[in-house]
C-alpha cells in the first residue's frame, strides 16, 4: 500500500525514553517526507511543544495538538480546526477537581495553566521537561480568571499516589453532559469537549488533505490513540503499549525505545530497509 499520511503519537510513540525522537525516527520520517508522504503527529500535548519536537522534518503537514482539540498549519499557525470546552463546563470541571484536592493542568491554544498545591514539586518538574521552553506556563492556587479569559482546550488531571480517585473523579466527571474523557497514562485523566478525539481530528485532516483513510497509518500506544488507531487504514500499537489498546491495532511493532516506529515502516511501507 503506498501511504499518503503517516501520523503518530509523541509521548511513548514517536519518542524514546529521553522524551526525544530517536536516530531511527527521524530518518526514516524525513525519507517518507522526501517520497512525498505527509507526516505529521496527533499529541495531547500542546501545538508549540509537539511543533518544536518535529521541527527537524520542515513538514508542511498541520499538527494535531491536545487530543485532537487543535490542528495548526505547521507553517502559518492558522487554525484549521477548534473545538473548546465551553466556561460553564471548564469551570464545573474545576469544582470536582477541587473536591478531590488533585493536581491539574488546562490548556488553552497558548497557555499551559498548572495548580499550584503542596505536592506540585514533582509535577511541576515533569511539566519543565516534557514541555518546550516555547510553551507559556503559569502556575498558581487559583486558576479560576485564566480559566474564565481563555478557551480551554483540555484538562489533565495527574495523581501518582491514590490511583482508585482517578476513578472516582471521573464517574463525577461523567454527570457533567458535553464532555469526552480518555487517558493518556495510567495516572492520568484527559478531558476534552465532546468530539475531541484524535481518531476525529485526522479524519479532519485527511479530508483537508483529500486523502482516503486507507491511505494512513497511525501509530499509537495509550487509550487516547485508540480512536486514531481503529480509523486509520492501518493501526499500528507500540510494542509498549496496553494489551487493550493493542487488540484494537491491526498490527503491532517495538517499543517506543526500540524505534518501533521507523520498524513498522521499514515493514508496512516502501521505505528501505532498516540499516541499509
Amino acid at each position: 500500500m503506498d501511504y499518503k499520511l503517516i501520523v503518530t503519537d509523541m509521548d511513548g510513540t514517536l519518542l524514546g525514553s529521553d522524551h526525544e525522537v530517536t536516530e531511527e525516527n527521524k530518518k526514516v520520517l524525513k525519507e517518507a517526507l522526501d517520497k512525498g508522504i505527509n507526516v505529521t503527529v496527533a499529541t495531547g500535548r500542546m501545538y508549540s511543544s509537539a511543533k518544536s519536537h518535529i521541527r527537524f522534518l520542515d513538514s508542511t503537514t498541520p499538527i494535531i495538538a491536545c487530543n485532537g482539540a487543535l490542528i495548526k498549519d505547521s507553517i502559518t499557525n492558522e487554525i484549521i480546526y477548534s473545538n473548546h470546552i465551553d466556561k460553564e463546563k471548564s469551570l464545573k470541571i474545576l469544582k470536582v477537581l477541587e473536591e478531590y484536592k488533585v493536581y491539574y493542568q488546562y490548556y488553552s491554544e497558548d497557555l499551559l495553566m498548572c495548580k499550584k498545591i503542596d505536592k506540585d514539586n514533582k509535577n511541576l518538574v515533569k511539566v519543565k521537561k516534557l514541555m518546550s521552553s516555547g510553551v507559556d506556563l503559569v502556575l498558581l492556587s487559583d486558576l479560576t480568571e485564566h480559566i474564565i479569559s481563555k478557551e480551554i482546550l483540555k484538562v489533565i488531571v495527574i495523581e501518582d499516589e491514590n490511583l482508585s480517585i482517578l476513578d472516582e473523579i471521573t464517574k463525577e466527571l461523567n454527570k457533567i453532559e458535553g464532555l469526552e474523557i480518555t487517558k493518556s497514562w495510567f495516572n492520568n485523566i484527559e478531558i476534552m469537549a465532546t468530539g475531541s478525539d484524535k481518531g476525529s481530528a485526522v479524519k479532519i485532516l485527511a479530508e483537508y488533505l483529500d486523502i482516503d483513510k486507507d491511505e494512513i497509518i497511525a501509530f499509537g500506544d495509550n487509550y487516547n490513540d485508540i480512536s486514531m488507531l481503529e480509523f486509520a487504514g492501518i493501526g499500528v500499537a507500540m510494542g509498549n503499549a496496553d494489551e487493550f489498546v493493542k487488540s484494537k491495532a491491526d498490527y503491532i511493532t517495538s517499543t517506543n525505545s526500540e524505534d518501533g516506529v521507523a520498524k513498522a515502516l521499514y515493514e508496512l511501507t516502501c521505505l528501505k530497509a532498516l540499516n541499509d
